[in-house]
């Protein structure tokens, strides 16, 4: 079930005004049973697979807290290693092994076939297996106790404001919190509608309707001149970034009517001065996820520079990775880590970032730019297609004169997002919205509103852009 979908508009209140009247464990079993329909709205196939999945997790984070013995505790750990990233593998990278495969057997002049099997890649299988391993490695290290409830558990996996893409909650957060449902508060009522309204101006009015216009430049970059290829890849950077914080603030004000906070997943993250900071306050639980569970494991920042270069590499390339079964993603990651690692070689010799309102723009301005660029890899549909856009970008590759056409429709709402970013930069007093006066905050609810009525794309559902992931 999409968000943006009338089926969710239904869904949603239906489920938080039964919710108000229930008892917290009875709560507990609705939201349960709310988020089993909703994952299985989709494919009801895949549910099976998700509950599974989660049973053997629960299962052995049980036998990790009871056992004592060091060397048992860590098969445990390996099993459920090879349970969650078997079925992740399986679903989501056996084509792409497959596929690289015969194409290295083709260079290398042997003649192979590509086995008949389609597999279909389940919705959020890669936040909700990211999320259990997070739950199953923090018992292992005894920073968690081991849930002892099954429908607690299954609720902490299944949780459908959160389910299909993020944020990737941490069982420390999460879990407490299921425990004892409560009812909503008139704060988290009043966050909700701001992040409501706010998550599906996002979505519809500007995510949705600048997609429109970038599909034809990254599908066939070849027909487009310099200007028009860059004016399509600033667009997509904005697509990308109001499609999943749209997701995102969908999500934490759906968790808020059942008095559920869910960690922001976005800071602005194209304010960001250099490329550290962008993944400080981009996709937040992915990039702590990524730090904590495979860079620190890896070695962190221990045992000198090229130890630290080295594990920043590969934590990028299997983040990208993470994102799609593509070499397109596994470039996207490859780029970011050659940011990361020439970022971190510059500060180790410049300790010191250089100070004033002219170096901070600066490097905001050139940070964007470098996200922008992998943004290519990122969007374009095949490696080749990615070279064509660079080459036309760069001038080495003479393309056509078709242009972007940008009117009124994406003006407006591009203008207005604008506004609500200034209310909400970090160096606000207070959050842009639901502080204010209830008359502002009326004004402000029904201008976003009319913006997705007349602007939104509303005659069709636009999946969100991770959900692919």
């Amino acid at each position: 079930m999409l968000f943006n979908s009338f089926a969710f508009l239904i869904f949603l209140p239906l489920v938080a005004a039964t919710y108000a009247l229930l008892s917290p464990r009875a709560r507990r079993f609705l939201l349960l049973g709310a988020s089993f329909l909703f994952y299985g709205w989709w494919d009801w196939r895949f549910l099976g697979l998700m509950v599974a999945t989660a049973l053997v997790d629960f299962a052995i984070a049980r036998a990790l807290e009871s056992e004592g013995h060091p060397r048992r505790r860590l098969w445990l750990l390996r099993l459920s290693l090879a349970s969650n990233l078997g079925v992740l593998g399986l679903f989501k990278y056996f084509g792409f092994f497959v596929d690289s495969g015969l194409a290295l057997a083709a260079a290398m002049g042997v003649d192979a076939s590509r086995p008949v099997l389609e597999i279909v890649l389940p919705v959020g299988i890669s936040f909700y297996t990211f999320q259990a391993l997070s739950y199953t490695i923090d018992v292992y290290r005894r920073r968690l106790p081991a849930c002892r409830s099954v429908s607690h558990f299954l609720l902490f996996i299944a949780f459908f404001p959160q389910l299909v893409a993020g944020p990737i909650e941490r069982a420390s957060h999460l879990l407490p919190q299921l425990a004892d449902l409560r009812a909503p508060t008139r704060a988290d009522l009043r966050a909700a509608l701001e992040l409501l309204v706010v998550g599906f101006f996002k979505k519809v009015a500007v995510a949705d309707v600048i997609a429109l216009h970038v599909q034809v430049p990254f599908a066939n970059p070849l027909v487009h001149a310099p200007a028009d290829l860059l004016l399509a890849l600033y667009l997509f950077s904005l697509q990308i970034y109001c499609d999943f914080s749209g997701y995102t603030d969908i999500a934490r004000g759906s968790a808020r009517l059942f008095g559920v906070e869910l960690m922001q997943n976005f800071a602005q993250p194209y304010g960001a001065s250099d490329i550290a900071e962008f993944w400080r306050r981009w996709h937040v639980s992915l990039s702590a996820w990524l730090r904590d569970y495979l860079y620190v494991p890896l070695g962190g920042n221990r045992g000198g520079e090229w130890r630290t270069y080295r594990n920043l590499m590969l934590t990028m390339l299997l983040g990208g990775l993470w994102h799609g079964a593509s070499w397109n993603f596994v470039l996207w990651g490859g780029l970011h880590g050659l940011y990361l690692v020439a970022h971190r070689w510059w500060r180790s010799r410049r300790p010191a970032p250089p100070e004033g309102p002219v170096a901070g723009w600066l490097g905001t301005l050139g940070t964007f730019h470098l996200v922008a660029f992998a943004w290519i890899f990122f969007r374009s549909p095949d490696l080749a297609r990615a070279a064509d856009f660079c080459g036309v970008l760069s001038g080495l590759v003479v393309g056509g004169g078709e242009g972007v056409p940008i009117g009124l429709r994406v003006a407006l709402p591009v203008a207005l997002l604008a506004a609500i970013e200034w209310l909400a930069r970090p160096a606000a007093s207070r959050p842009p919205l639901r502080e204010r006066g209830w008359a502002w905050r009326g004004f402000a609810y029904a201008m976003l509103t009319v913006a997705i009525l007349v602007f939104g794309v509303l005659d069709r559902e636009v999946a969100f852009v991770y959900f692919q992931f």
